[in-house]
């Protein structure tokens, strides 16, 4: 054995004594870092682009690591990270994907592991909190840009079947065009739509409700009856990244009985609202779409990357998912092995944190972790709304504030960007910047199991003293 292994392999515990050290210190200091910490910190240092002949072993490269880069690591698992739609890790499920790592599993079916059949029981109990049927499978994933190509490329196969065509065998050329068809698709799905070849020019934009980001079934009706035969794929939002607006679910399944199509609905972070008796009216009708993203690294707070995908079709997302191998099991029509259900052929154990969560919390724990963020977040829009420098661009719907400088003259884009830039350097909360209705806006997602109502009051001290500092 090579020296530094066999020196690592005599050190583990040692090795392990110092990363719990570590990580217990950023986690005590996790209040006090920067939510972005400067420039500067996050770049490469000079010379660690170069593979060195020799290691210095665990150790060593730990200690430099960390002394080189610890400052360049941002509070992005903290209760004050209101950016994009990210959540932190429970302790619950940072401790299981400590284990995750440790015994590196492959969660693959293959008879000598028992994190098939959790991960199958994961889902079961995931169904159960957010109230869907027996009859949807689901599989874990990476996120919710491979939960929705997942469910868009079973949705491609279906019209498909319909006409007789295997598009996974075939290709989506026998198929031909296909439409896609959404008011707000997520960025995810867009990218879906290129590399499942049914490509980008195939989403059909159909008109939102007034004031709303909900697509208008009006619209969305006159757009079907005069396509009636095109291969269709309808996205459905529950709920939008700017104001988590959801669509009406059950007038779209009206329609799907007089026009046929596919429906998936991005739920990646709105869907976990359902485990809330109080919001999940707002997803009546989710248990009858086709396809379903929900993430797991957003409002499930558990560790990157996990999200699951839900489909109502097992045996169409075998057609497309299937793998022949004389090694590894055949195809076979069972919902409890992603090797035919998903992208992956091999991948971790990536149930195990969600697992042990729900264990930990249950489904009050989950709750309260809804409720208090959409009520932290009403907080924070009433207080904004009531500021002098703010202004909301949208009623607080559920989780996500979103608003706007007030008063601007001149380029309001560069008068935000350079608000953000601020409320950066600062280091308290971080926004994100984003576009509504035209405006410049920005946003607050707040997702974060620890975010408590100090920490919206921190927040809004932050935005103001960032909005009267000199420019």
């Amino acid at each position: 054995m090579h020296p530094r292994l066999q020196q690592d392999l005599d050190q583990f515990p040692q090795i392990l004594e110092r990363t719990r050290h570590l990580a217990e210190g950023f986690l005590a200091g996790l209040q006090q870092r920067p939510v972005c910490p400067p420039l500067a910190s996050q770049q490469l240092q000079p010379g660690d682009d170069r593979l060195a002949d020799e290691g210095d072993g665990a150790l060593a490269a730990l200690d430099d690591f960390w002394l080189r880069y610890a400052e360049g690591l941002s509070a992005s698992a903290g209760p004050r990270y209101f950016g994009f739609v990210t959540g932190g890790s429970t302790p619950a499920a940072l401790a299981a994907d400590w284990l995750v790592s440790t015994v590196d599993q492959n969660s693959q079916l293959s008879h000598d592991t028992v994190a098939a059949a959790i991960e199958l029981a994961t889902i079961t109990q995931l169904k159960n909190l957010l109230g869907l049927p027996e009859v949807f499978n689901g599989s874990f994933v990476s996120g919710a840009t491979m939960a929705n190509f997942v469910g868009m490329a079973i949705g491609r196969q279906w019209p498909g079947q319909q006409r007789g065509i295997d598009v996974a065998e075939q290709g989506v050329t026998a198929l031909g065009p296909v439409q896609v068809l959404s008011a707000n698709a997520h960025s995810s799905s867009v990218k879906a739509l290129s590399m499942l070849g049914i490509g980008r020019d195939a989403l059909k934009i159909i008109d939102s409700l007034p004031n709303s980001e909900a697509i208008d079934p009006v619209a969305l009706e006159r757009h079907l009856a005069a396509s009636i035969g095109a291969p269709t794929l309808v996205l459905a939002s529950a709920g939008t990244v700017n104001t988590v607006t959801f669509d009406d679910l059950p007038h779209l399944l009206a329609l799907r009985e007089r026009y046929p199509f596919w429906l998936h609905v991005d739920a990646a972070f709105g869907g976990v609202a359902a485990c809330s008796p109080r919001y999940a009216p707002r997803l009546t009708g989710w248990e009858q779409a086709d396809s379903i993203t929900v993430d797991a690294h957003k409002w499930l707070n558990v560790p990157y990357d996990s999200a699951i995908q839900f489909s109502r079709h097992l045996a169409l997302q075998m057609q497309v998912f299937q793998n022949h191998s004389a090694y590894l099991e055949a195809p076979t029509l069972r919902p409890d092995n992603y090797l035919h259900l998903t992208p992956e052929n091999s991948r971790r154990f990536r149930a195990l944190p969600l697992w042990l969560a729900l264990k930990a919390y249950g489904r009050s724990g989950m709750q309260d972790m809804v409720e208090r963020n959409v009520q932290l977040a009403q907080l924070l829009g009433t207080a904004l709304a009531a500021s002098e420098g703010f202004r909301l661009l949208a009623p607080v719907n559920l989780n996500v504030v979103c608003f706007a400088l007030k008063n601007i003259e001149g380029d309001a884009v560069a008068a935000r960007d350079r608000f953000i830039a601020r409320l950066d350097r600062h280091g308290v909360v971080r926004c994100t910047p984003t576009l509504y209705n035209g405006q410049p806006g920005i946003r607050a997602a707040l997702v974060n199991w620890m975010t408590q109502e100090s920490d919206i009051h921190l927040a809004l001290e932050s935005m103001q003293h960032c909005l009267a500092e000199p420019h």
